[in-house]
């Protein structure tokens, strides 16, 4: 029992490295939009998709925009958010999140930045074990590099 983690943060880096192993979700359909001072990010994720979010430097907004979704920040309470539904988000927080239909995610950010990469760099804490880039595209990792990250934690 003493390898029980317990703090909410880590309880999702651990399972994070678990997933890291395991094949990545596909067919998500990403799309982002801009006008002056705000950034939103469309993420379509097929039934059962599940996803261990980016830590945000910022509060933003959180929003399901169709089907239902499984919210967590690890401490073991879940909401289950419907079209429609909306999270503020604050610093520092991280989430996991399942696809219990169909769904729609929206993320809403503050900035005046539309270069995605200066984005992510702005607005996320840096997450060495991240699979996906900022355009939500599965990175090009070599494995050795990803398996001492993963066993490095």
């Amino acid at each position: 029992m003493d390898d029980l983690v317990t703090d909410p943060r880590e309880r999702l880096n651990e399972l994070q490295r678990v997933m890291s192993t395991m094949p990545q979700a596909e067919g998500l359909v990403t799309t982002h939009h801009f006008v002056p001072g705000q950034y939103l990010r469309k993420l379509w994720r097929p039934e059962g998709t599940v996803i261990i979010g980016k830590v945000h430097k910022a509060p933003h907004f959180f929003l399901c925009a169709m089907g239902e979704i499984a919210v967590s920040s690890g401490d073991g309470n879940w909401k289950t958010l419907k079209a429609g539904d909306v999270i503020e988000s604050q610093p520092g927080t991280k989430r996991i999140t399942v696809a219990l239909t169909d769904a729609i995610g929206i993320t809403v950010h503050q900035t005046s930045l539309t270069d995605l990469d200066e984005i992510e760099a702005a607005l996320i804490e840096p997450d060495e074990l991240a699979l996906f880039d900022a355009r939500n595209e599965l990175r090009n990792l070599e494995i050795g590099d990803t398996m001492n990250k993963l066993t490095s934690g």
